[in-house]
C-alpha cells in the first residue's frame, strides 16, 4: 500500500535513541538554561505540535494545505473570548471547547476542500484561510488588526500554569502525548489507509475505501490538533491577533515539516525547533559592506530550504537517520 521506509515512517534504532536523548534534554533544560531560553523552548514545542498536526495532512495523507494556520488562530481567539476580564478560565473545559471550535471549522471547510486535489486543494485551503483572516482583521468586534489580550493563563485547579516551570512541563507533556497519539494513528488501519491515499488514491478507491470520509476525518483531526497548539500559544503569549491565521504562518508550518522530514511526526518537531533556531540565527546576521544581512532573513531561510530539499529530501531527520545507520553498519 505504501513504502514506510521511503517516507521515514519506520524510524531506525539509532534515530529512536536520538529522539529519546532529545526528550531527556528537553526534560532537563529548565534546570540548565535561563528562564528566557526556557520560554523560547516552550514556543518551539508549541510550534512542534502545530507542525505535527500539519504533517498528518502533508506527510501522511499527501494534502498540501496553505490554510492550516486558520485553525491555530481560531483556538487562540476562542481562549481569548472565553477568558473573563478579571479571572482565569478553567482549563479542563476551555481547552476542549477551543479544540472543538477548530475541529468544527476544519470539518466545515474540509467538507468542501477535500473534494479537490493538487493545486486546486492548495488554492481553496488558502482562500478559506484568507476569509477567516479578514473576518477577524476587519472586524472591531472580534478584535480587529490589533487582536485581543488574554489576561490570565487558564486555571487548571491542581496545575498552576502561571508558574513558568509548570507551564513548560505541561507543554512538554502535551507534545509527547500528541506525538504518541499520532504515531499510533499512523500505524492503525485508519492511518494505513491515509498513507495509501497519499501513494495512490485511485487504487484505494478501487479497493472499496471511501477516501472522501478518510480525508475529511484526517482534516478534522489535524484542525483540532492545530487548535490545541493555538490554545497553548495564546495562553503563553497572553494575546492573539489575525496574523496567527495568516498565509505566512501556514507557510512557516509547511517549511517546518519539510525541514524536519515528512511523514513521521518526530521530523515535524525537529523541523519546528530547527526553523525557529535558524530564524534567530539569520535575523542576527551582521551588517557587511552597508548591507544588513539580518534584514533579509527570508532570503537565507529560503536558500537553506532549497539546499536541504535538493541534497537531503528526507529532511534533517533523514540526515540523522542516514548518519546513525552508517555508524551502526560500521560497528557491525
Amino acid at each position: 500500500m505504501s513504502s514506510p521506509r521511503s517516507n521515514l515512517e519506520t524510524l531506525p534504532r539509532g534515530l529512536q535513541a536520538v529522539l529519546v536523548l532529545g526528550l531527556l534534554v528537553l526534560a532537563a533544560f529548565p534546570f540548565v538554561g535561563s528562564e528566557y531560553y526556557a520560554g523560547m523552548v516552550v514556543h518551539m514545542m508549541i510550534l512542534g505540535i502545530l507542525a505535527m498536526s500539519l504533517d498528518l495532512l502533508l506527510g501522511v495523507t499527501g494534502m498540501v494545505s496553505l490554510g492550516h494556520a486558520a485553525f491555530f488562530g481560531l483556538a487562540g481567539y476562542t481562549l481569548a473570548f472565553l477568558t473573563p476580564a478579571d479571572t482565569p478560565v478553567n482549563l479542563w473545559w476551555s481547552l476542549p471547547a477551543a479544540m472543538g471550535v477548530s475541529a468544527l471549522a476544519a470539518l466545515v471547510i474540509g467538507f468542501f476542500v477535500v473534494r479537490t486535489r493538487g493545486i486546486y486543494f492548495i488554492m481553496v485551503t488558502m482562500a478559506f484561510a484568507q476569509m477567516v483572516f479578514y473576518l477577524y482583521h476587519d472586524n472591531k468586534v472580534l478584535g480587529g488588526s490589533d487582536g485581543i489580550y488574554v489576561n490570565f493563563k487558564p486555571n487548571a485547579v491542581v496545575i498552576d500554569l502561571e508558574n513558568k516551570l509548570v507551564f513548560y512541563y505541561f507543554t512538554l507533556a502535551v507534545l509527547v502525548v500528541v506525538y504518541v497519539f499520532l504515531r499510533r494513528l499512523l500505524w492503525s488501519p485508519f492511518g494505513r489507509v491515509l498513507a495509501g491515499i497519499r501513494v495512490n488514491e485511485h487504487r484505494m478507491r478501487a479497493m472499496g475505501y471511501g477516501t472522501f470520509g478518510y480525508k475529511l476525518a484526517a482534516f478534522t483531526i489535524a484542525g483540532a490538533l492545530a487548535g490545541l497548539a493555538g490554545y497553548l500559544f495564546a495562553a503563553k503569549t497572553g494575546s492573539v491577533n489575525p496574523e496567527l491565521m495568516g498565509f505566512q504562518m501556514s507557510a512557516h508550518a509547511i517549511m517546518m515539516v519539510i525541514l524536519g522530514g515528512m511523514g513521521n511526526f518526530a521530523g515535524a518537531i525537529a523541523g519546528a525547533f530547527a526553523f525557529e533556531y535558524l530564524l534567530l540565527v539569520f535575523k542576527d546576521l551582521p551588517t557587511i559592506g552597508g548591507v544588513n544581512l539580518g534584514k533579509h532573513w527570508q532570503l537565507w531561510m529560503g536558500l537553506f530550504i532549497v539546499l536541504l530539499v535538493t541534497f537531503a529530501p528526507r529532511g534533517l531527520l533523514g540526515l540523522v537517520g542516514k548518519f546513525t545507520n552508517r555508524k551502526e553498519a560500521a560497528l557491525e
